[in-house]
């Protein structure tokens, strides 16, 4: 009598087992991620409603206009181009807070390592909105995830806005 354990039979399962696997996420992947994508974008739209409908400050960043608008309620206060992340490391999309604030702070990454970075507010891990003086390429993505303004446009937000200032950033 052969043994139902044999390393063949357990190497067909698993083989089947991936199969069926790849095979469902074939099938429903694009389903799903439409309607997180679409999920995602009714989120930002409702922020964007609500937050207007109230007197908090809060920022918004277009992405696909390259522009920054610090808002009071529905009232634009202040208005600026941005240099958001390239293709190969975008800025992230999504409602955020303003976690953290730094005068001035060194900012390390893979292929860079920028000391003495303007007016750095943090709102979701090392990204954030600053103040950039090594380039003048505001309207065009160029950063490595962050949101860079020209230095004195980012010490105006950074006076104006304070740490928990909501952040809404879409396409």
């Amino acid at each position: 009598m052969k043994k139902l354990n044999s390393p063949d039979w357990v190497r067909h399962l698993k083989i089947l087992i991936a199969g069926t696997a790849l095979s469902l996420s074939v099938f429903t992947t694009s389903e799903t991620s439409e309607v997180w994508a679409t999920s995602k974008n009714q989120v930002i739209a409702q922020t964007i409603q609500t937050l207007q409908k109230s007197d908090k400050r809060w920022i918004q960043i277009n992405l696909s206009k390259q522009r920054l608008i610090a808002w009071e309620g529905d009232k634009v206060v202040y208005g600026s181009a941005i240099s958001s992340g390239k293709k190969s490391t975008p800025t992230l999309v999504g409602t955020f807070k303003i976690q953290s604030k730094f005068k001035t702070t060194r900012m390390r990454g893979q292929n860079y390592d920028v000391p003495n970075v303007p007016y750095a507010m943090f709102y979701e891990g090392n990204y954030g909105i600053h103040g950039a003086y090594w380039h003048k390429k505001f309207g065009t993505p160029v950063s490595h995830g962050c949101v860079n303004l020209a230095p004195n446009h980012a010490k105006w937000l950074f006076g104006w806005a304070s740490v928990g200032t909501p952040v809404v950033i879409h396409k």
